[in-house]
């Protein structure tokens, strides 16, 4: 997709993100619902400006998010992202573009790792993560309980300097 237009989050994407999130994520992909009762909420969490969001034709189809994994000063080298793309505009690289995009702006930032955590039972994020060159560097086992059975918490990582190569 060459029309895909990559940028910061703006506070008139906040609607399409709260929507976006309310079709992707369920028991399967997350541990446990991401549903936001009201736009404010959203932005609450996700102010505009920390999301990168990627827009075909105008129509926001596709996230990526960051924060820091802790509060921590030694901790502060280090981002942990998000995302998350419309299954209709799938495999068509946008997730690969929205993770170079969050390292472009890490590398600005001065950071030197971005980290993510996705649930043991989501074999198609593992893949396309690895596929991006992220490793996975930990395992959280049964640390959540969800529809009846316990499932690993994966944790992996990419240098920042890995993006581009």
């Amino acid at each position: 997709m060459t029309d895909v237009q990559i940028r910061l989050s703006i506070p008139e994407d906040i609607p399409a993100l709260v929507a976006l999130d309310h079709m992707i994520w369920n028991t399967d992909n997350a541990p446990g619902p991401l549903y936001w009762n009201s736009a404010q909420a959203y932005a609450q969490m996700h102010p505009p400006g920390t999301q990168i969001v990627a827009a075909f034709h105008g129509k926001v189809c596709g996230y990526v998010g960051f924060r820091y994994p802790t509060p921590l000063l030694s901790n502060q080298h280090v981002i942990e992202v998000s995302l998350g793309v419309d299954p209709s505009v799938r495999r068509q690289g946008i997730g690969k573009k929205l993770l170079q995009s969050a390292a472009v702006w890490a590398r600005q930032h001065g950071k030197t790792k971005m980290s993510l955590r996705v649930l043991a039972t989501n074999h198609t994020a593992i893949k396309f993560y690895q596929a991006c060159g992220f490793k996975i560097q930990g395992r959280l086992i049964d640390e959540f309980f969800i529809n009846g059975k316990y499932v690993d918490d994966i944790l992996m990582f990419k240098r920042i300097d890995e993006f581009g190569k």
